[in-house]
């Protein structure tokens, strides 16, 4: 079988009609992984063994015709996510050697459908950053130009889908990590809304705006993977207490009349003309379809990267904070508990993670406060009414994901206000809660891909995968070059 760009749901019908066996299907994955990701990095841990175990019970299922969507499916899962047995190490030397003793919530949602685990993938140390270099194992490459960066953080997870290394992904979002390296990569990806999916057993960035989602070739197997993993679960107190429906239910109906709002912010200086260009194109696409275009404007968006950075370095001091070389992870050497910690943290965390964690106990030190952390929240609030008053006469927002294509690897390693200045497409989504999906939309001249992001309101996903659907029916996605 052809694995390149293959899709969930064509696998599913491979495997019940017994045209490929789960276990064949399984070594077809791992050998195509030996193969190419020498070159690619996209894995931090590969199970094999486990993946074997795992096909064979899915046959079983298989055979007794008790398969669901995903019973036999082979996905890689992002390396901050709980599975219990199977190293977890946030590609950092701090959790290096760290094994849980629990599933997350979506991974035991996962092993109920049957699915089959390839592995770990890479990302960016414990998921700050936009470009997977700050990982400690495995600094992934693009599979379409191995010089530029796969994105961040969850860019194992967008690089190995691309590479057809993985016929789907799970990654986290918690300022675009899954919709900007989905539009560098060449794939598609969603940040559900936040509550949609439970965060219990995600290592945690910053707990009010992490979100996990899926990475697939396209918003049908996004869908399916969505069907699989939502649901309110007790274990998370920001789980949302509310109906999960079924996410393929408006996919393939028509778009006519759907209002498509264009605001002016995310298309002004700052973002690539060929990126502006191409998403544009992309929106009187879907305007041929019968959407309808609207013109509005989201004024905080100039606010939005120094609101999310203060919350976002915040929350990270305060969660990374139990990392003191004692209760688990990396134990440095010192005399003195304080000489302990210090020495603990110094070699286990990276230099960004550092830096963010620096950031944030300074925005919440005495006296610094109400001057910083306080005003981000009140900016979020403004952000939020704005969004939603542009959602009182919309369906959905459509702006490109990330303001350039893929870079250079070690272009912003020396500028990392350039780093996040690249996040301005994406966080307000996640500062508002609101769900966003990524898809490609046009190519550059150098065949490098470009995104566009969907958003939606809150908890209608299905009318951004619908949007989705609708523009990827259309368009014909290019192969990466590896």
């Amino acid at each position: 079988m052809d694995l390149t760009k293959i899709k969930i749901r064509d696998l599913r019908k491979a495997l019940d009609s017994k045209e490929i066996g789960a276990s064949e299907l399984c070594a077809e994955y791992l050998k195509r992984i030996e193969e190419q990701d020498k070159k690619l990095l996209s894995y931090i841990t590969v199970t094999k063994e486990k993946a074997m175990k795992d096909a064979e019970n899915a046959q079983k299922l298989i055979d007794e015709g008790k398969a669901s969507a995903l019973t036999g499916i082979p996905l890689a899962i992002k390396d901050n996510i709980c599975i219990d047995g199977v190293r977890t190490t946030c590609a950092s030397r701090m959790l290096e050697n760290f094994i849980p003793p629990y599933n997350a919530t979506v991974v035991e949602k996962l092993n109920a459908e049957g699915y089959v685990l390839l592995g770990r993938t890479s990302m960016d140390e414990f998921a700050m950053g936009g470009s997977n270099q700050t990982s400690a194992f495995a600094k992934t490459k693009n599979p379409f130009d191995l010089e530029r960066v796969p994105g961040g953080s969850s860019g194992g997870s967008a690089a190995a889908v691309s590479a057809s290394l993985a016929p789907a992904a799970l990654g986290s979002d918690t300022g675009g990590s899954i919709r900007q390296p989905a539009s560098f990569c060449g794939v598609t990806g969603i940040k559900p809304t936040y509550g949609r999916v439970s965060r219990y057993g995600l290592v945690a960035f910053a707990s009010s705006l992490d979100q996990i989602g899926p990475i697939c070739n396209d918003a049908r197997d996004c869908a399916i993977m969505l069907n699989a993993i939502c649901g309110h679960d007790r274990h998370d107190a920001t789980s949302a207490r509310i109906d999960t429906p079924d996410f393929t239910e408006k996919l393939g109906q028509p778009i006519k009349g759907m209002k498509i709002a264009l605001p002016k912010e995310f298309y002004a200086e700052g973002v690539d003309d060929i990126v502006k260009t191409t998403v544009m194109n992309a929106a009187h696409e879907l305007e041929k379809q019968g959407a309808v275009l609207m013109d509005c404007s989201i004024p905080g968006l100039k606010y939005a990267i120094p609101a999310y950075y203060l919350i976002a370095c915040a929350e990270a001091a305060s969660n990374l904070s139990r990392f003191d070389g004692i209760k688990y992870g990396f134990r440095g050497e010192g005399r003195t508990y304080e000489e302990l910690i210090r020495d603990s943290r110094s070699k286990g965390f990276g230099e960004e993670v550092k830096r963010r964690i620096l950031l944030g106990n300074y925005a919440l030190s005495s006296g610094y406060y109400d001057a910083y952390y306080k005003k981000a929240l009140a900016l979020k609030q403004e952000i939020i009414k704005e969004y939603n008053d542009v959602f009182e006469n919309a369906d959905v927002i459509l702006t490109p994901t990330a303001p350039t294509p893929a870079y250079k690897i070690g272009a912003q390693d020396n500028d990392p206000v350039k780093m996040y200045q690249a996040d301005i497409c994406t966080v307000t989504v996640n500062i508002a809660k609101l769900p966003g999906i990524s898809t490609t939309c046009g190519y550059t001249p150098e065949g490098l891909p470009i995104g566009m992001s969907i958003i939606g309101k809150r908890f209608d996903e299905t009318t951004i995968l619908q949007c989705a659907d609708a523009f990827e029916q259309g368009f014909t996605p290019a192969a990466p070059k590896l």
